[in-house]
């Protein structure tokens, strides 16, 4: 584990294996309640052939956040994503995201394509406007009143409780029961980060903000994902220019943890494409 500074706060963040080819490194932005740990099933088959940076976003572990101040959110985790590629030795980078990560990432595309070669978005999480969702409502959307039933329970101290909240609504009933120690693990370590994220004030996507991508982009989703998930994937993918979408049979919103060779088989053709 490394450390950098990047607008006043020392980011924490992995760096491990050479690009084979000369190829610009690839940045890993992990989604809501997970770390730069998440990505440790794909990181022995992609680090083969490409240097890979995985930062862990303000806030996460191995920071321990009490959840207090306004110092989380989107717009802020863009602002340090910039920051860090900027203070890389090596730029373009290739920029992949997964869930919340992959928001981050179309942001960071949206404002600075000079930073990016290649833009690889895991099921990115948020909502629709209605220039992409006919069926729009303003007001707060069903995943955000899950957030805010999650954090008020982890704000009260109950971790577990909230986590179960948070997960079973994602994945489905039963879904914090079945999940092994290990990444139970992991989700209590970043448990606070959804107090934070209850103040996010994530901006929907829009019709505009997809066609002003023109970062070559590949979106990933898992083929038995419920919800809204795939509905903003194929918006998304529909609006994007040029982009390219692929769907791992069997699998769900943590698509890379459960299929890790068919999801690093997908990235590692990606990036060697011309």
């Amino acid at each position: 584990m490394q450390t950098i500074s990047v607008n006043g706060y020392d980011m924490a963040y992995l760096d491990i294996g050479r690009s084979a080819d000369g190829s610009p490194p690839l940045v890993c932005i992990h989604g809501s309640l997970c770390d730069f740990r998440i990505w440790s099933s794909v990181l022995g088959p992609l680090t083969r052939r490409h240097r890979v940076i995985a930062p862990s976003l303000r806030h996460f572990f191995p920071e321990h956040w009490d959840g207090v101040g306004d110092t989380y959110s989107i717009a802020q985790h863009v602002e340090d994503v910039i920051g860090f590629i900027e203070k890389l030795d090596a730029k373009p980078v290739d920029l992949m995201g997964h869930s919340r990560g992959g928001h981050i990432c179309f942001r960071v595309a949206q404002r600075r394509p000079d930073l990016l070669r290649k833009l690889i978005l895991a099921e990115p999480g948020g909502e629709l406007d209605a220039t992409l969702d006919p069926a729009y409502k303003p007001g707060p959307s069903p995943l955000a009143g899950m957030i805010a039933a999650s954090a008020e329970a982890i704000a009260k101290g109950d971790i577990d409780g909230g986590l179960q909240i948070f997960l079973d609504a994602l994945e489905g009933p039963g879904a914090w029961k079945r999940l092994p120690a290990t990444p139970k693990q992991l989700l209590r370590d970043n448990a606070t980060t959804l107090i934070g994220q209850m103040r996010d004030q994530r901006p929907p996507f829009s019709k505009a903000d997809a066609e002003a991508i023109k970062t070559p982009t590949l979106f990933i989703g898992g083929a038995n994902t419920k919800g809204t998930l795939p509905k903003v994937l194929k918006a998304l993918a529909s609006n994007v220019r040029g982009s390219r979408t692929e769907m791992i049979p069997g699998t769900t919103h943590p698509m890379f943890e459960q299929a890790p060779q068919k999801y690093c088989e997908i990235v590692l053709s990606y990036l060697a494409e011309d």
